[in-house]
């Protein structure tokens, strides 16, 4: 049971995600969930705002704290599409939230279980349980897919101005005469 509701919110975050992707932004998406209720949503707007902090799991997290009125927010379960990274983990552990459920790993940045398990270090006076790999596939496969359509696109751009720079240059030549 808790497995099917954990995939019903974590294709929230998906939906979430898929918002980020249409604004050029990396997909990811969250969701924070309280008695069974989404209380709030979010996903990447790191290029749109030009602000480093503006990751899906940070303003997941400041709309559900707004919701509630507190910072603390015990009982809630943050759904999110990618491993959370330092700066989101770190946000994590601040607000209390007891349980966070991800997507994909992130061998890069992830700091829950790919580069360190800053949830459950006991060293922190907080930790939280973790389910790792919900729709993994679905996950990855959305990052993916951005990622290559964004290394085609640039790859398009450099060769479009590779080839406005040789045509100007042959320009330039036949003005010589």
């Amino acid at each position: 049971m808790s497995m099917m509701i954990d995939q019903q919110f974590m294709q929230e975050a998906l939906i979430e995600a898929k918002k980020a992707e249409a604004l050029g932004e990396v997909p990811i998406g969250a969701v924070v969930v309280y008695n069974g209720e989404i209380i709030a949503r979010a996903y990447n707007l790191r290029e749109t705002s030009q602000n480093a902090t503006t990751h899906a799991e940070l303003i997941a997290i400041q709309e559900a704290c707004k919701k509630v009125g507190s910072w603390r927010l015990e009982n809630t379960t943050l759904y999110v599409t990618l491993e959370p990274c330092p700066m989101c983990a770190g946000a994590i552990l601040q607000s209390r939230i007891p349980r966070v459920v991800y997507g994909a790993r992130d061998p890069k940045a992830g700091c829950v279980d790919s580069l360190y398990r800053l949830l459950n270090d006991a060293r922190f006076n907080h930790e939280c349980e973790v389910t790792e790999g919900i729709l993994a596939a679905e996950c990855g496969q959305i990052l993916t897919d951005f990622f290559k359509a964004l290394r085609e696109r640039k790859k398009a751009e450099k060769k479009a101005r590779t080839a406005l720079t040789i045509t100007e240059a042959a320009s330039n030549c036949t003005n010589w005469k």
